[in-house]
């Protein structure tokens, strides 16, 4: 994704504005050959699949992000079912290698097992390998050892290109066995594109030969697809070589595609702002020779990442709910029908499904939730805005002729307040036709018709609305199964060919009227099993016309006039969100249906219910089945009809909590013995340090994620006044200083938008037991909230972290630096760490996680019993709580933890807890900047039929008023359905470390 942190006001002035003429330009090579990858092929127009043309239609999730492996098909069948044909993947280098050398694709990072699912899902796939994918990961998704490599990254640097094949080495291997194309040796799947790189906006001699490389490095590794790379905004960076449009960058890929994350923002305050209407990246654009689909005109227009939502940050007042609004329902009409009016054929939601960015695999400027108000929600709960997804799915699906339109004859409505795209199919002539508000018009409730000359002939609309930040996906002239759809002023969900006859779903606005005209042979018959249609036949044309108003679903049986027999479903949006389109069914009622297998006259559904509530089968049966269990049907209007069960409410426990205090760091007695010597080792970081200092960073050491402790000695000295620390933490990082046991202060860096502070500076006053004789102790533990990512490719994420430098001096008068002599600990092993199943995003250096008492078979028996979570002393302190769940069997539940008072951003206590579930890492609570207050759990992580244990390390400056708040368990969403979910396999108990 394209990282750009700005205020709202300059996000919207970055924002393209569409061209305000209508007239059509040329922005493809209509006689480019055709370039084939075997199975796959493009030309400038769209992409083909065997020779077909094919209209990519492509939602973003990232498996890092949910780490419980059999939920991974959960997220695969709800984008399925929810329209889209192919499935876009982001791999993070760091995820799988925790040291040089070592590429893990075990458990959680089994990329092998994903791609099968997709494939098995009937899903097409992209995948994004990196070597940088920035995906507001730590480091942009760089493992944490490259922080100690001098090369400068994302350049052809000899060292730096070597560490990224030993990444590529790996993973391509994985991807080619699962290419549409088969990698020569019996494997075979459905990866049809692969991206090298992300945003490289850099475009150098250096990164021309680095990104030579890259592609010569994958056609080796076997990649036989065709091969993109995502320019950061339509710049015309990375174009293939062979387009002849001047003034590009060009570079060794086969497609050109680029991201864009247009529509507005969302306020501080939570507001949506709907200000802007959707560009024109192409056909109808002013773009020139870097516009869009212009920027190359052999290859098809490519958004590689249209903006499905946004991320969050430290400090904002929880923008999900806004975000998912903002980039939802009329939005979605607006801008990807923009997009496939102006020939971008192939575009991938970015996220469909966000997840959870648990452990330390956050960017400094993200917290844990990665919801992004994405239409699956982080707790895979579909939003309102999958049905609007479903939609455009379904016509696309419905519609082959939609891939390989161009610009037809200009249209004019009768309102200047609406815009007309009207698009032709050269071969079939079928037409594609977009309306939408014009610039300023954005929020008017308008009126309009039209007329135009259609394949089928010259038609008169009727009167048609468009109400505010909305659009209508009209189509006219194609053939729909037997059938031809002269035009229709509704939209098409569904169209499946049953045995004989075919079933047509149509859906509109609601109280809207509609209208939809067939063409037949000699009047059809006409019965109107359920709801209000009007209809009278054209003999002179020989047109059906049917006229409604979109309400609850009407059922039309239309047969005879020499066509084969037709079941017409007209209905509103919301009639439409409740039916579902799956092998050939169509079924209205559930929260979601998954797959539909038909045989010897009974049918299978599988799917969700979140209530008891009634089903609507069409399909070519006569029994059927939900989740294994006989449903009561019977025939009604031409489908079968019954009622389906909800799910039973879950019992969730109180919790009772144990508590251990945890930095004996700060103790002068403590034994650092084990732990590292500072010293003047090598390292790579950017940022500066005084002349003589030691190498203080963490990263030398071997230490990349989550907290370290520094222990510094020195003598008493009355001299010792003051100390000061120069430090790196990230976005809303923090250091707690202590000297001889007692805290003397902390730091805490800035969150928040444009761009997080992520290294800053704390001076303490020494109290007056420093300036006596003998040998101090001073213990500092620094929270590093990630690393930055390099998106400018100039070694961003070298920025240090840890203490950067430190010097005790007086107060006043000449300079003087009391000598100290320091160690360094962070987590137990380093690179070398032995949780290789939770793996690295999983633990930092605090003493609970290096003795291990986040794990839930630790022996928590000595520790104190309180009640709630009573405040305990400076520093960090450990609770823990065993309970047990018991979700009724057959449903699918989110559990999560709830810090504190959710109806509140962030509190007036100062503390943070890091939240550990069965030893998981799952994420990172900071009561007083927010937003977050409650953290989804997937099942697999959390026993839903057993024991489990919550972990929760507390770090505060110990006072009454920053005691923590209550924490319960909640449940999130409830449903009966799902799938099987398996406890994933990680240690109970590990060796304590020294």
């Amino acid at each position: 994704m394209r990282k750009i942190l700005m205020t709202t006001a300059a996000a919207l002035a970055l924002i393209a504005s569409p061209a305000a003429a209508q007239q059509a330009r040329p922005t493809v090579n209509d006689k480019a050959p055709v370039k084939s990858f075997g199975r796959v092929s493009f030309d400038g127009h769209s992409l083909m699949i065997d020779g077909q043309r094919k209209l990519i239609w492509a939602s973003e999730f990232h498996p890092f992000r949910l780490p419980s492996p059999d939920l991974w098909r959960d997220i695969l069948q709800k984008m399925k079912a929810s329209g889209f044909n192919t499935v876009t993947f982001y791999f993070d280098w760091s995820y799988h290698s925790p040291k040089q050398g070592v590429e893990d694709f075990s458990g959680i990072r089994d990329l092998d097992r994903l791609l099968t699912m997709a494939d098995e899902e009937g899903l097409y796939v992209i995948t994004r390998v990196g070597p940088y994918v920035n995906a507001e990961l730590a480091r942009g998704g760089f493992p944490g050892w490259l922080q100690n490599q001098r090369a400068q990254a994302r350049t052809d640097d000899p060292e730096y290109m070597a560490a990224a094949d030993e990444w590529l080495t790996a993973v391509d291997a994985i991807v080619a066995r699962h290419q549409i194309n088969g990698d020569g040796k019996g494997h075979k799947g459905n990866v049809i594109l692969h991206q090298i790189e992300n945003e490289l906006s850099q475009t150098s001699a250096v990164h021309r030969r680095y990104m030579d490389h890259l592609y010569a490095k994958t056609r080796s590794d076997g990649i036989n697809v065709p091969i993109f790379h995502n320019d950061p905004g339509r710049q015309g960076r990375w174009v293939p070589d062979a387009s002849p449009v001047p003034g590009v960058v060009h570079g060794p890929n086969d497609m050109y595609a680029f991201d864009a994350y247009p529509g507005g923002a969302c306020t501080a305050d939570g507001h949506v702002v709907r200000s802007t209407p959707a560009p024109d990246w192409g056909f109808y654009g002013e773009g020139g020779a870097k516009g869009g689909a212009s920027a190359s005109p052999d290859t098809p227009g490519f958004l590689a990442e249209i903006g499905g939502g946004w991320f969050d940050y430290w400090g904002s007042n929880g923008n999900y709910g806004c975000n998912s609004v903002q980039r939802g329902l009329g939005y979605q009409k607006l801008f990807y029908g923009t997009n496939l009016a102006n020939g971008i054929a192939l575009q991938s939601i970015y996220m469909g499904y966000g997840g959870t960015s648990w452990g330390w695999l956050p960017a400094p400027v993200v917290f844990t939730s990665y919801d992004y108000g994405a239409a699956i929600a982080e707790d895979r709960s579909l939003r309102d805005k999958a049905a609007e997804l479903k939609v455009i799915g379904g016509t696309i699906a419905a519609v082959p002729d939609l891939a390989g339109m161009i610009p037809a004859a200009p249209i004019k409505t009768s309102s200047e307040a609406i815009r007309l795209y009207h698009n032709r199919n050269p071969k079939s002539d079928a037409r594609f036709l977009l309306l939408a508000h014009s610039d300023g018009h954005l929020t008017e409730d308008t009126p309009f018709t039209f007329s135009a000359d259609l394949p089928d002939g010259h038609y008169q609309f009727p009167q048609m609305r468009l109400n505010g930040y909305d659009a209508k996906w009209l189509v006219a002239g194609v053939n729909l199964g037997g059938q031809r759809l002269v035009y229709a002023t509704s939209e098409i969900q569904s169209h499946i060919h049953q045995g004989p006859r075919d079933l047509l779903l149509m859906v509109g606005r609601k109280g809207e009227a509609g209208r939809t005209v067939l063409r037949y042979a000699s009047a059809p018959q006409v019965k109107v099993s359920s709801g209000s249609v009007e209809s009278h036949f054209d003999a002179a044309r020989g047109d059906l016309v049917l006229d409604y108003t979109h309400g609850a679903l009407a059922s039309v049986e239309i047969s005879g006039g020499g066509r084969p027999p037709l079941t017409l479903l007209l209905g509103d949006d919301a009639a439409g969100a409740s039916c579902w389109t799956a092998d050939g069914v169509l079924a209205c009622g559930p929260n979601l249906v998954r797959h539909a297998v038909a045989k010897g006259g009974a049918l299978a559904l599988t799917g969700d219910t979140i209530a008891a509530g009634p089903l609507r089968v069409w399909g070519e049966a006569s029994r059927v089945t939900w989740n294994g269990a006989p449903v009561a049907v019977r025939a009604q209007d031409g489908a079968l009809v019954g009622t389906l069960p909800g799910p039973a409410p879950v019992t969730l426990p109180q919790l009772a909590w144990r508590s251990m205090a945890g930095s004996p760091e700060a103790s002068p007695g403590f034994d650092d013995s084990h732990w590292q010597a500072i010293d003047h080792r090598r390292d790579a970081t950017q940022s500066q340090k005084p002349d003589g200092q030691p190498t203080m960073t963490m990263d030398p050491y071997g230490f990349h994620e989550g907290d370290v402790w520094y222990r510094g000695r020195f003598a008493g000295d009355a001299k010792a006044q003051k100390i000061t620390l120069a430090y790196g933490a990230g976005g809303a990082g923090m250091a707690q200083v202590f000297l001889d046991g007692a805290l003397i202060g902390q730091g805490e860096l800035p969150a928040g938008m444009p761009r997080p502070i992520t290294t800053g500076s704390l001076t303490l006053n020494l109290p007056d037991n420093a300036h006596t004789q003998g040998e101090h102790v001073l213990a500092v533990m620094v929270r590093n909230n990630g690393h930055n990512w390099d998106l400018t490719a100039s070694d961003e994420h070298k920025e240090a972290r840890g203490l950067i430098a430190a010097s005790i001096e007086p107060l006043t008068g000449p300079s003087f630096s009391v000598p100290v002599t320091w160690r360094v600990q962070g987590r137990a092993g380093g690179e070398n760490f032995a949780d290789h199943a939770r793996g690295t995003p999983n633990n930092g250096g605090q003493y609970g996680e290096r003795m291990g008492w986040h794990l839930p078979a630790f022996n928590d028996a000595a520790w104190k019993s309180v009640q709630g979570l009573a405040q305990g002393p400076a520093g960090t302190n450990w609770y823990r709580s065993s309970f047990t769940l018991n979700v009724p069997k057959g449903q699918d539940a989110t559990i999560g933890v709830q810090m504190g008072d959710p109806s509140t951003p962030r509190s007036a206590q100062h503390y943070r807890a890091l939240i550990f579930v069965n030893g998981w890492n799952m994420g990172q609570f900071i009561a007083h900047v927010g937003p977050q207050r409650t953290f989804p759990i997937p099942e697999g992580i959390l026993n839903h039929h057993g024991g489990n244990v919550i972990a929760l390390a507390v770090t505060s400056d110990g006072a009454p008023e920053n005691a923590p708040q209550q924490v319960k368990l909640v449940t999130m969403q409830n449903r009966l359905g799902g799938l099987p979910v398996r406890m994933v396999e990680a240690p109970a108990s590990l060796p304590p470390a020294p």
